[in-house]
């Protein structure tokens, strides 16, 4: 009932997000040498709809962004371990030295503060705006988001379904692509080797003249793993072409593919053999923006889709299965925004938002015979409403809704409001009332034996407040958060008549808070670091109770580096027998710039060499080393 209360109750209140957050971040230019600088973001976050920019300290969501620097100078092939070390409140589980992979014993799963699902369906994950999940699983798939693509990543803890849809009722992860404003051809090449046979390279070339510009970058990654049958190889490709047609409008093209063959060695005590897995997944998108100052817009095409061959593997002393999983997946979507401004400090947004997606899957078993498992596409609309407007110099409101229709499971309305009060110096609180939810699946509904079409979407009303500030003549920045989150309907599997089923029988009951914080000594020595406390009344797998990190960048002379240390604890990894885990990570990276063009880098992961799980059975690898070199040109 109360969940009904707060989502009568955010109707009426000034809502969510400003009509500016639609699609996109806007775009910096960036280079690729390490440095270290003010890495995390926590109020000067840029994001845009169209192409006008404005900060987070407008909207009533707190924002955490990640800027090239922080990515890059992680050295790693995937996204997500910058994410998990630098966003409060937001965790990804992992297995190994690199790859997450698919299905049983896969990693890679995403849950902010405790919401997100087992795989990962309540986190929607964005490419330049546009969702990224599997038509038929519904879910991400954290291989396929690489360090390549990603000028800079910005992170929302609320839910943004007013603005998304489906799958953003835990929050959303928007990985923006980056431009080079400046002419001419910038290369960038970067090589490393260490731990475990462990191999990262990545080539980029940009170029740019006039209103043309072009992004190619590609990468190769591979390690044979600290267990036998852990070994992963990836390929991964990036490219984006865009052309500023007049002043007004600006048309653009990406197209991101990643196929990578992951093995999964099951848990220690019951090893598998040839549970491997080949995957590829690709997305591409078409978009026309315009700017008439009063008015901006965009109109986006995307297309994702995915190919997948698993082998499920047998236990030591078994038979081998006779068959192999298939599938292929896909999305089609449409994305229509404007926005209007014709009061000072008033902006009224509408948009609407298409989706076609599903796919098929089959055994395909060694004898040549192919059994179907599922042939099915749906298909899910939307239109949606915003108001953002300034009562005062120190208030502003905004408000939203959007009317979601989902070919089986029907409408569901979706509000969200809030407020941001600006006090004096550059602090500001804010507090939001945002409802998130998420549509079943197609393989909860229609695949394997838990199936059933009867499945009713998830929902949750997430409450947060917020305080925001810097001190120190800027040097100090600092933002606090509080939240409360009830939600029902989620799905899980229970047995009925001695079968399992998918019912939407769980609930959600979370609240903590989180707090980030950055110190910029000086252009050579800066401090950052974050906590976030979370209390589950109906614990879920992998969401920690404490998570803590921080860390220090350096710059002396030709050097830079940074140093960090982070603390899990409470963490989930078997609910039904209480298990959790509790550790202590120490990382550090050095880089010395040999010249303007090229530079040498070490990185050393877990260099306590402290013995951890995070899911059960797979234990972490301990200290892990690799180093390489950067050139620029």
């Amino acid at each position: 009932m109360r969940l009904y209360l707060f989502t009568l109750v955010s109707l009426f209140m000034p809502v969510g997000l400003s009509a500016q957050v639609v699609a996109d971040i806007v775009k910096d230019s960036t280079r690729y040498e390490v440095q270290t600088s003010a890495h995390i973001m926590l109020d000067e976050v840029q994001v845009r709809a169209t192409s006008i920019a404005t900060t987070v300290r407008n909207l009533n969501l707190t924002y955490i962004t990640l800027d090239s620097i922080a990515i890059r100078g992680r050295y790693e092939q995937s996204l997500m371990p910058s994410i998990n070390e630098e966003v409060a409140g937001l965790f990804v589980t992992s297995r190994g030295v690199m790859g997450y992979g698919v299905s049983t014993g896969a990693a890679g799963g995403i849950k902010i503060r405790g919401i997100g699902g087992s795989p990962t369906g309540g986190v929607l994950v964005l490419i330049d705006g546009h969702p990224q999940y599997m038509g038929l699983m519904g879910h991400s798939v954290a291989d396929s988001y690489l360090s390549i693509m990603a000028g800079k990543v910005e992170v929302s803890n609320s839910p943004a379904s007013v603005l998304y849809g489906s799958n953003a009722m835990g929050g959303v992860i928007n990985i923006v692509s980056n431009d080079y404003s400046d002419d001419g051809l910038h290369t960038s090449l970067r090589s490393s080797w260490g731990s475990y046979n462990s191999l990262r390279t990545e080539l980029s070339t940009r170029y740019r003249k006039g209103a043309f510009g072009s992004t190619l970058n590609l990468s190769y990654d591979r390690t044979d793993g600290h267990r036998r049958n852990m070994d992963f190889e990836q390929l991964g490709l990036y490219s984006r072409l865009s052309y500023e047609i007049n002043k007004r409008w600006s048309a653009s093209a990406d197209l991101s593919l990643s196929g990578f063959d992951a093995s999964n060695p099951g848990t220690e005590s019951t090893p598998l053999e040839d549970n491997d897995a080949g995957i590829t997944r690709g997305a591409g998108a078409l978009s026309l923006t315009n700017n008439y100052g009063i008015s901006t817009g965009v109109f986006r095409l995307f297309y994702n889709f995915g190919m997948h061959e698993i082998n499920d593997g047998f236990a030591l002393g078994a038979a081998p299965k006779d068959y192999r999983f298939n599938s292929r997946d896909h999305m089609f979507g449409l994305q229509i925004y404007q926005s209007l401004s014709l009061v000072s400090g008033n902006t009224i947004g509408a948009g609407i938002d298409l989706q076609r997606f599903g796919g098929e899957a089959w055994n395909q078993f060694d004898d040549g015979r192919e059994v179907d498992i599922v042939d099915k596409s749906l298909s899910d609309y939307a239109a949606y409403l915003t108001v953002s407007q300034r009562l005062t110099s120190i208030l502003s409101i905004s408000g939203g809704i959007r009317a979601d229709r989902h070919s089986v499971t029907g409408t569901e309305w979706v509000p969200q409001g809030g407020l941001t009060l600006r006090l004096a110096g550059s602090s500001e609180i804010k507090a939001s009332v945002s409802k998130g939810f998420r549509n079943p699946s197609i393989r909860e509904m229609y695949m394997f034996p838990p199936q059933n079409p009867n499945l009713l979407p998830e929902r949750l009303v997430s409450s947060e407040l917020s305080y925001n500030a810097r001190a120190a003549g800027e040097k100090l920045q600092y933002s606090i958060a509080v939240y409360y989150i009830e939600g029902e309907n989620l799905i899980s599997t229970v047995i009925r008549e001695g079968r399992p089923l998918n019912v939407n029988s769980d609930r959600v009951e979370n609240s903590g808070f989180e707090l980030n914080i950055k110190y910029s000594h000086n252009n050579e020595l800066s401090f950052r670091g974050n906590y976030s406390y979370l209390y589950m009344k109906y614990p879920v797998l992998s969401a920690p109770e404490n998570k803590f990190f921080a860390g220090v960048d350096f710059s002396p002379g030709k050097f830079t580096g940074s140093l960090g240390i982070q603390y899990i604890s409470g963490l989930y990894k078997d609910v039904n027998n209480g298990l959790k885990e509790e550790y202590l990570l120490l990382n550090l990276r050095l880089t010395y710039r040999a010249g303007h063009m090229f530079s040498l880098f070490i990185r050393g992961e877990n260099l306590l060499d402290r013995t951890y799980e995070i899911i059960a059975g797979y234990t972490m690898p301990g200290t892990t080393l690799d180093g390489g070199f950067s050139l620029t040109f």
